[in-house]
């Protein structure tokens, strides 16, 4: 990038650019969800029902449509059972109930999405899920699809799995933290709660603490959340594509002194950090101040409190597929440290830290999880 990218103006445009395909996911000409770019969905509108559709016929046994073909970024997650989930549409008010497969089994208002899903509770006998619960929380224009690397590598036996969508780009941090403890609450029967994040998705967890507490909350492991604001945000919020695309909470991730970062609490029970950097001064960006990811800097990424920090010579966008990074986060969750062959590296100060990044190839912590 930097061959090409010569001063401010011209970084400004190259990362506007990224934003738009970012936020669309047709950097590679596909959806993140994996759909053609050239297909259409009304998922982004709402109206996603057809006269055939005959699961939104109040007296029939629910059935499975046609999958929705993506517009994630409108839609909210606010109740989950099962594999089951009934989504909140941020532009129209429509809620819709879609099982693990994106099918679509009702469209309409919430309590009748509730009523089609008491049905099938009852003919599929579903009951609710219990043990322990891990929520995974997605970046700022992304989907849940972004972790499904890191999901499938977690145990199975004891656990649940639960792909966390929200409308990053559409609502606010605190908003999204209102269709957070909506699902917390819809798990009624899991007697453990862990939190899996990406980039903005630390943020959400934390607005959701400033307002709420559930005793059942166990560990958090966070990749890449800019903990004490986005200097790139700072540089880019006054940018006509950052503002549209990125909408209110693309706003709220500066680093500034009142801003909504600097009220969020930090939580209180057991978390650690990852955080990609070159382990120099420069980082992968070098417009950002000191070692940095791309996009976050190391400095906004630590937070006071963590139980562990791992640095990891990986971009911003790539730190939730990485084998080092995956083999860590199964670590902490179930140990409370990342790694059995180094010891843990808690955040007790404001500093930069000057470890050395793990090198994915030399990094044997792996083999321990297996």
């Amino acid at each position: 990038m930097t061959a090409r990218i010569k001063n401010r103006r011209d970084f400004t445009r190259y990362l506007a650019m990224s934003m738009v395909a970012m936020a669309t996911g047709k950097a590679d000409g596909t959806f993140e969800d994996g759909h053609d770019e050239n297909r259409h969905s009304d998922d982004t509108t709402g109206n996603d029902t057809t006269d055939s559709d005959v699961s939104n016929q109040p007296d029939s046994e629910p059935q499975a449509g046609l999958p929705t073909l993506g517009g994630m970024q409108f839609w909210g997650d606010v109740l989950y059972l099962q594999g089951f989930r009934i989504q909140h549409n941020v532009l129209t008010g429509n809620h819709r109930l879609l099982d693990a497969a994106n099918r679509r089994y009702f469209s309409g208002a919430r309590e009748e999405c509730e009523a089609s899903l008491d049905k099938l509770r009852h003919t599929q006998k579903l009951t609710y899920d219990t043990g322990h619960a891990i929520i995974y929380l997605h970046g700022i224009g992304r989907s849940s699809r972004s972790l499904s690397a890191i999901k499938k590598a977690m145990p199975t036996e004891g656990h649940v799995h639960i792909p966390f969508e929200y409308p990053s780009t559409r609502v606010s941090i605190e908003r999204a933290s209102g269709y957070l403890n909506s699902v917390i609450e819809s798990l009624r029967d899991v007697s453990r709660i862990s939190f899996v994040v990406h980039s903005m998705g630390g943020l959400v967890v934390r607005r959701y603490l400033k307002d709420h507490r559930d005793h059942r909350i166990h560990r958090m492991v966070m990749m890449g959340t800019p903990n004490n604001g986005a200097e790139l945000a700072d540089m880019l919020k006054g940018n006509f594509l950052f503002r549209t695309i990125y909408g209110p909470a693309g706003q709220e991730l500066v680093t500034e002194a009142d801003g909504t970062i600097k009220s969020l609490p930090t939580p209180d029970f057991e978390f650690g950090i990852v955080a990609g950097g070159k382990g120099d001064d420069k980082g992968f960006n070098r417009l950002l101040p000191g070692d940095n990811d791309g996009t976050v800097t190391i400095a906004s990424a630590r937070l006071v409190g963590a139980a562990d920090f791992l640095q990891v010579p990986k971009i911003h966008s790539f730190l939730m597929t990485d084998a080092t990074v995956i083999a860590a986060v199964r670590h902490f969750l179930e140990h409370g440290c990342f790694s059995p062959d180094r010891k843990a590296d808690p955040i007790t100060e404001i500093s930069v830290s000057t470890e050395t990044p793990v090198s994915p190839e030399k990094d044997d912590s792996s083999r321990a999880l297996k």
